[in-house]
């Protein structure tokens, strides 16, 4: 017979596996929310390290620990959100949301050269894609919460009413204006195999520093941004149309040697990867609408590439 002292550990076994099965949601919640995977694991880490504060007797008190986590966690990413504006309004040239790396090429499905794999996390749809994450940044913190626990994680707005403190009309108010941001600031998700062949094409002329390809490429209202974080050389200015095309190749003809461009999975849409003897130096995002490429994002802020090379 199981003992009472063996049926209470497996209950502590059971739970405390419940409670860790709960990560990777929290950690797709908050970096959808915060746009960076290293906050977004911070503040998983907060949420944990304030249940585990308190006493096996509040804990059972908790009829789900599941919402108590992802209410803290939300929380949590509110403050953070707060402070963020702030330490970006100081930020050195554009902030761009940190990229997740895949282990796969785009197009081959072949293993791609970064090892560590963070992104198995997080679950990668539209919801993660650059340009959706770009959009969430020019919101208002409770417009993004609001939007993405009732869009992307299902939750009803009485639920979110009862995690933000704001009423469920309030709630749903929010997420149809954070609705409407998105639909006005950018057409349909392109094929992922539309985008992958424009991204190659377009690495092509980039690697052969061919002008005249490249601005065929681009949308004549593109725009492209780059996120050095004043640690590595870096636009401080998105640049536009042509002047893409000119500041790319002149780039390329300054290039050190050992430069590999690669074609690989960038926030779940086919994007590039610079590698400079086997370190991540630059990954590109970019979003495509009508058979032309409209944003090109290039995150070169070290910091923010640490994913890609660790191993």
């Amino acid at each position: 017979m199981t003992s009472q002292a063996e049926s209470e550990r497996d209950e502590s076994d059971a739970g405390l596996g419940a409670l860790i099965s709960e990560r990777r949601r929290l950690i797709g919640l908050a970096y959808r929310l915060l746009g960076s995977l290293a906050e977004a694991e911070d503040a998983v880490q907060e949420t944990y390290t304030r249940w585990y504060a308190m006493s096996r007797h509040e804990q059972d008190a908790i009829d789900s620990p599941g919402a108590w986590l992802t209410t803290v966690a939300t929380r949590v990413c509110l403050d953070l959100l707060g402070s963020a504006r702030v330490r970006r309004e100081r930020y050195v040239g554009e902030w761009i949301p940190e990229p997740l790396p895949e282990r796969t090429g785009w197009i081959s499905g072949r293993p791609g050269t970064a090892a560590a794999d963070p992104v198995d996390r997080i679950t990668l749809d539209e919801s993660v894609s650059m340009a959706f994450l770009v959009i969430l940044e020019s919101m208002s913190p409770a417009q993004r919460v609001a939007l993405i626990l009732h869009d992307v994680f299902a939750y009803s707005f009485a639920e979110i009413a009862e995690i933000t403190g704001r009423t469920p009309a309030a709630c749903r108010e929010l997420a149809s204006s954070a609705r409407r941001r998105v639909r006005t600031s950018r057409p349909p998700e392109a094929p992922a195999a539309h985008q992958a062949r424009l991204v190659r094409e377009f690495k092509k002329a980039w690697e052969a520093q061919n002008i005249d390809a490249l601005v065929g490429l681009l949308a004549p209202g593109a725009t492209f941004t780059a996120d050095g974080g004043g640690m590595v050389p870096a636009a401080l200015h998105p640049i536009e149309g042509e002047g893409i095309a000119r500041y790319l190749t002149d780039l390329a003809a300054r290039a050190s040697g050992g430069l590999m461009v690669l074609e690989r999975t960038v926030n779940g849409r086919p994007g590039l990867v610079i590698e400079h003897e086997g370190v991540t130096v630059a990954v590109y995002a970019f979003d495509v609408a009508d058979d032309r490429i409209t944003r090109i994002w290039a995150v070169r802020n070290p910091d923010k590439l640490r994913p890609w090379t660790a191993g």
